[in-house]
């Protein structure tokens, strides 16, 4: 199917990922989001081998040197001593082995590069105010519909909405979330804020009692991006705008290692944002005939493996090889569920039991738990990295 025209719910990571892979194989796509522009929250993500392979495949090499940063080391060290218990080499011992590098970027401008991408290759892709609420499908296409009663006709559907997705509520049913017992923390400073020993090139991971935190710079290394995660009772609303009081955060850190607590005390303090993590198991049946479902609104996961936005990225470059190669919307949907639900299950749960993990109570617990856990550089090089959306077998 290469001659039709392809509706995207969702203008965020995964929808502009799904659009530029599709318009770069001269497949015609139109994007409906919600905002009134496309714009990110202020936070860092990852971007390791297996997406970063389809970012160079859709030509955006030059805008991934420019705006993100390349890591020296991946480390998992003690909350309380800065102690190495594991670490994954990066740099250039990691684009020796993977062919690409692992970038850290900020969200808004890894955004900007993908919006960038996909006006270039059709200039009004995008439709901003338009909230979609549902769809309807026939023998011969799809009918989106949207919050002001219009009604748009394609020839197929990717519902790339998020974990709220009404296209994902109309294809799987209700799928109620449940509170993880966490709460995520995140904060942006400059690194001019912070004392030397502070600028480091690495992304650290502190596991510690009841919390961990994640730590790495962003922006040529000038800002530094952090994530406190918390173990809370009695939240459950997700949300990524909630602003709380800084002295909240700074309560949450208390004892933990001057890197930490720096960064913490350096934070705009009407700048601190705390959200509750839900977890979904995850589920079958992505698709009906003419929809589809990528990313989020797939496969939501906790973000305790920073493989969120690689999902959604892997899933577009896959999705667009099965609607190449199948004659069919229906056998394009099949196929590409079949090779994606088991690695995305497999994601989700590992991120799921890094919960586990992270939380030990004492630095003796920590090294006895991530002795216990393995090499977690080689495994995650056998089957993670490792992965290449563009020319992995399709079966």
């Amino acid at each position: 199917m290469t001659n039709g025209k392809i509706l995207i719910a969702g203008g965020g990571i995964g929808g502009l990922a799904a659009a530029a892979c599709l318009l770069k194989a001269g497949i015609d796509v139109d994007i409906y989001e919600q905002a009134p522009e496309l714009a990110e929250v202020g936070a860092g993500i990852q971007m390791s081998a297996n997406p970063t392979r389809v970012l160079y495949d859709l030509s955006l090499q030059e805008e991934m040197d420019t705006l993100g940063y390349r890591p020296e080391t991946y480390r998992f060290v003690i909350y309380s001593t800065s102690e190495v218990l594991q670490q994954i080499q990066m740099g250039d011992a990691y684009v020796k082995k993977h062919g690409v590098p692992y970038y850290v970027i900020h969200r808004a401008d890894f955004l900007k590069i993908l919006e960038d991408k996909v006006r270039a290759l059709k200039p009004d892709c995008i439709h901003l105010n338009s909230t979609v609420t549902g769809f309807r499908e026939s023998a011969t296409g799809v009918e989106l519909h949207l919050a002001d009663g219009s009604k748009i006709e394609g020839d197929a559907l990717i519902g790339a909405d998020g974990i709220k997705s009404p296209i994902r509520s109309q294809i799987v049913g209700e799928q109620p979330a449940h509170y993880t017992g966490d709460i995520a923390w995140r904060i942006i400073v400059p690194m001019s804020s912070l004392t030397k020993e502070d600028e480091i090139s690495t992304v650290d991971i502190w596991p510690g009692p009841g919390r961990h935190a994640v730590t790495y710079p962003i922006r040529s290394g000038k800002m530094m991006n952090f994530v406190g995660v918390v173990a809370y009772q009695g939240l459950s609303e997700e949300s990524w705008t909630a602003k709380r009081p800084w002295s909240e955060l700074k309560a949450d850190f208390d004892g933990w290692h001057p890197r930490i607590t720096r960064i913490i005390d350096a934070a705009d303090k009407d700048q601190c944002f705390r959200w509750a993590l839900n977890n979904r198991k995850p589920v079958e049946g992505w698709s009906t005939d003419r929809a589809t479902l990528l990313g989020d609104a797939a496969h939501p996961t906790l973000p305790y493996m920073a493989q969120g936005a690689a999902m959604a990225i892997e899933d577009a470059a896959v999705l667009c090889r099965t609607i190449q190669s199948e004659s069919s919307v229906s056998a394009a949907f099949d196929l590409y569920q079949r090779n994606r639900y088991e690695r995305t299950a497999k994601i989700v749960n590992e991120s799921s039991a890094n919960r586990g993990l992270f939380r030990r109570n004492s630095p003796e617990e920590l090294k006895e738990a991530f002795a216990a856990r393995g090499d977690i550089s080689a495994e995650r090089t056998a089957w993670l990295f490792s992965y290449d959306p563009i020319t992995v077998e399709l079966t």
